[in-house]
């Protein structure tokens, strides 16, 4: 049976939710571990095909079947960080000598968290069989007056919201 988180949220609330507090996490042991901290991260998305078809004696109007689903990757950027953990998982897809064996260590799990101004959680999406397809590091302009932003693409087989969490009436 799942455990139910209850976050200290008002029912009321009015104003949406800050996008400044997004983080990505994922197992070490049985703990889960911040692996960075998100500035910008990209919809999540995915899409059912549909066939139609005609059932017999009823030609008038079509029947809908739902069939495969695919989820579009994730794109995450954040201030480039000396923490290099991430970039280690990053780089297991990379080598291509022995691209199976890369490939059967390269996909994790991973929960994107929502954080709202309190610092309490408040939204979560589990990400299943993820692995890193796309690494861009900006260019480094020391006369700039700008942040470097690194951009990561993430593929994922599948996500869900995390239904555990849910507001405390108050």
């Amino acid at each position: 049976m799942s455990k139910i988180l209850k976050v200290d949220v008002s029912s009321r609330r009015i104003d949406p939710y800050k996008n400044y507090s997004i983080r990505l996490k994922w197992k070490v042991g049985d703990k889960w571990r911040t692996v960075l901290g998100a500035s910008k991260v990209s919809g999540l998305k995915r899409t059912t095909e549909v066939v139609k078809q005609r059932s017999g004696g009823e030609n008038n109007r079509d029947h809908k079947t739902p069939t495969r689903t695919s989820y579009e990757g994730i794109t995450l950027e954040q201030a480039i960080t000396t923490d290099t953990e991430f970039e280690k998982w990053i780089n297991t897809v990379y080598p291509l000598e022995d691209i199976e064996k890369n490939l059967a260590h390269s996909r994790r799990n991973l929960r994107l968290e929502v954080w709202n101004e309190q610092q309490k959680l408040v939204l979560r999406y589990r990400l299943y069989g993820c692995w890193v397809s796309k690494y861009d590091i900006p260019e480094i302009d020391a006369n700039a007056n700008a942040i470097a932003i690194e951009s990561i693409k993430i593929e994922t087989e599948g996500w869900d919201r995390g239904m555990e969490l849910v507001e405390e009436i108050g």
